[in-house]
């Protein structure tokens, strides 16, 4: 028998084998081409057959890939550098003992405006993952690319275009149109008009909310047609919303004259009167829902129109906290309609009068300086936890002395009661380690090693890895 024969002859036994010991029956009797070697003991013959068939599985046999095997481009270089790799462990533990998605979010945002990326093999975005990183395009496209059974496109530096637009995959070209939008607005505005169309619904809606950057009313007739003629629901109401920013929202009508019988406009004050736009007391059920549809399809400058009032008039004389739902839904009204000095001018109302929640919704429209600002000043003038300063800050804020904040010293105090337990306060521990500087979680550590807090405590993650990561990012 030939050398070959007998390798595939040892090959075909070994099911045969695997599938007695499998069953817990004796094997040998399986391999009587190794009966010489086996020997006659019961026994050793196992452990011989053992010995042979991994020698021979793991040296004999070389597995063959399929026809249909491609060859992946190398994962791409970011534009920052890696975490430290003695950093990574902690990086990694953060991860896996914080389930949430949003702590990944926060987290990779973090790292990416401290001047860090994450290693490929702890953590790497979906083709899909919209919540990540500008600067992680090249990740999400590698991935589009090892999901698609599609050619790659050619791999490009050249600045986007019409004529090159083919060239980009999904997540590169919209950070090349956003770069664009930014340093060439009336570029990137030609090149929506000249390929938008050949997007599918979800995609033009995420490429239009570009044109927010550097909206003018260079926009308007683009806006417009998209508005007109798209056929996506929620294309045509982003575009509707952009033109409304430019306070071109349709002209009142019914709907926001009736909008407006839901408030009246009252002056107050005897040497100094001013205006203030109250709300009417609802009677109904059924008023309270018609006038939150009304909202629902109003924009800022009509509403404010019909009322008597400029835009910039209606969140001044707004009367705050005296209708919660009313405030909700003006705000929302702003953050969809409302130009960007319109928004800034609602955060800076809300934090006045002690509306300090209603900022979160306007935060995402915020400069990440205001959103900063908004988030210190909450902590420590409206004593807010440090989850709900992170929910406004986002990963701007880099608070220097955070445990002197009513929420430090909260949390301070709450290690000291007898009753506390290892767990508690998990998320503002984790939350402290997102919005204090280096130097501001370095004393943070201190403190909270004084009030008896072990090093070693899992609920310090964040803060270490704030404490131990050097600082390269821009500031806000």
């Amino acid at each position: 028998m030939s050398d070959v024969i007998k390798a595939e002859t040892i090959y075909d036994a070994m099911g045969a084998v695997l599938t007695r010991w499998t069953m817990g029956s004796p094997a040998a009797p399986a391999a009587s081409f190794w009966r010489a070697e086996l020997g006659d003991d019961a026994v050793e013959a196992e452990l011989r057959l053992l010995a042979l068939s991994g020698q021979f599985l793991g040296t004999a046999l070389t597995m063959e890939p399929s026809s249909s095997l491609r060859i992946l481009p190398d994962i791409p270089a970011l534009a920052l550098p890696t975490v430290p790799e003695t950093l990574r462990p902690l990086v990694r533990r953060i991860l896996t003992t914080k389930k949430q998605g949003k702590v990944k979010t926060d987290l990779v945002h973090f790292l990416a405006a401290r001047g860090w990326t994450m290693h490929p093999a702890d953590w790497m975005p979906q083709a899909d993952d919209d919540d990540a990183p500008d600067l992680y395009a090249g990740w999400r496209d590698w991935a589009a690319i090892a999901a698609s059974d599609s050619a790659t496109r050619r791999q490009t530096d050249d600045r986007l275009s019409a004529e090159n637009w083919d060239d980009f995959w999904p997540a590169a070209r919209k950070v090349a149109l956003a770069e664009l939008r930014r340093r060439d607005p009336s570029a990137a505005r030609a090149v929506l008009e000249a390929k938008l169309a050949g997007e599918t619904a979800d995609t033009r809606w995420r490429l239009l909310s570009l044109l927010s950057e550097r909206l003018s009313d260079e926009d308007l007739a683009f806006l417009e047609g998209v508005a007109a003629n798209d056929r996506g629901p929620k294309v045509k109401a982003l575009a509707t919303s952009l033109l409304a920013r430019l306070g071109r929202g349709p002209a009142a009508g019914e709907d926001t004259a009736e909008l407006a019988g839901f408030f009246a406009v009252k002056t107050k004050g005897l040497l100094r009167r001013s205006r203030v736009v109250q709300a009417e007391p609802l009677k109904t059920a059924a008023q309270s829902l018609r006038r939150k549809a009304l909202f629902d399809g109003a924009d800022l400058t009509s509403f404010a129109d019909a009322l008597g009032l400029a835009p910039q008039e209606l969140i001044a004389a707004w009367d705050w906290n005296t209708d919660q739902t009313a405030d909700a839904a003006l705000v929302d009204l702003i953050v969809a309609t409302g130009a960007d000095a319109q928004v800034s001018q609602a955060a800076d109302a809300v934090s006045e009068h002690d509306a300090t929640g209603l900022i979160i919704s306007l935060a995402a429209r915020l400069a990440p300086a205001e959103r900063a600002r908004h988030a210190e000043a909450a902590l420590n003038a409206r004593g807010i936890r440090f989850e709900l300063a992170q929910l406004i800050a986002g990963t701007a804020a880099r608070l220097r002395d955070p445990l002197s904040a009513p929420a430090g010293k909260t949390l301070l105090a709450a290690l000291q009661r007898d009753d506390a337990r290892p767990s508690d306060d998990a998320e503002e521990f984790h939350a402290l380690g997102l919005i204090a500087s280096r130097e501001g979680a370095r004393g943070a550590l201190n403190g909270l090693a004084g009030a008896g807090l072990l090093q070693g405590d899992p609920r310090l993650d964040m803060l270490r890895l704030n404490a131990a990561l050097d600082d390269k990012g821009a500031k806000p």
